[in-house]
């Protein structure tokens, strides 16, 4: 099940029936705490979380996990950030249950390409800007596998998922297939929570921004003319910012 980008808001109804109804909750680091906090008490909770440099729960252990809860009857909630078939393993967890004759059911959720970029004030598609977008994962053991000169050369927002500490590979690489230097890229820090940070740079000085600017993982690395949108349309900072004039005034 998809828990969203963060923001406790953008749980679909259904998710959150899931959460109420649910024995077990078997979930992933980039699901909020106030998502947690949702959880009803008496509910097992079970955290199977990957982080960079730290211990991690491998992705087999994992699959055991849930066919042992599934066959003891429990109901599960699997929760993972965003969505769970765009970059989260969903469908492989789905394979191994269902070669044990287990029933699973897919509730989506609001993938973070779509809702980080949303509350960045970024518009994925805009008229004359670009005509599409390519959400492509960064997370690789060795060297990235990517296809750069189709990806330089699409009049695309390209998002980069887990690419933060490889910004410097993928600057580099668009670049060298023909992206201009001058292209406009966004990093987006623990978007769509309270926490969100924007920083905007171009191509040639974005890793330098990042290491400048002390980021953090989990961020996104957007790319693409529609980045420039973002200081009129950034709407969620500017929201808080007013909140907080508010509250001292």
């Amino acid at each position: 099940m998809g828990a969203g980008p963060g923001d406790p808001d953008l749980l679909t109804i259904k998710a959150l029936r899931c959460i109420e109804n649910s024995d077990v909750v078997v979930y992933d680091r980039l699901v909020s705490k106030e998502i947690i906090g949702l959880i009803p008490e008496g509910v097992e909770l079970v955290y199977v979380g990957k982080a960079k440099g730290k211990h991690s729960v491998p992705q087999s252990e994992t699959n055991q996990l849930l066919i042992e809860l599934a066959s003891r009857g429990k109901r599960i909630c699997r929760l993972k950030g965003g969505d769970s078939f765009v970059f989260g393993r969903g469908g492989e967890e789905m394979l191994e249950l269902h070669r044990e004759g287990i029933s699973v059911e897919v509730v989506p959720g609001i993938t973070a390409a779509s809702g980080c970029t949303s509350y960045a004030g970024i518009p994925l598609t805009h008229r004359g800007l670009s005509q599409g977008a390519t959400f492509v994962t960064a997370h690789a053991e060795k060297e990235l596998s990517i296809n750069w000169q189709a990806l330089a050369s699409l009049n695309h927002t390209l998002v980069f998922y887990m690419g933060l500490s490889k910004v410097g590979q993928i600057t580099q690489a668009l670049s060298q297939h023909g992206l201009s230097t001058s292209t406009p890229v966004a990093i987006i820090e623990n978007g769509c929570t309270p926490q969100q940070r924007v920083f905007t740079a171009d191509l040639h000085s974005i890793e330098a921004t990042v290491q400048g600017e002390g980021v953090k993982s989990p961020a996104l690395v957007v790319v693409g003319e529609v980045v420039t949108l973002a200081d009129e349309l950034n709407w969620f900072i500017s929201q808080a910012e007013t909140q907080l004039e508010k509250l001292s005034a």
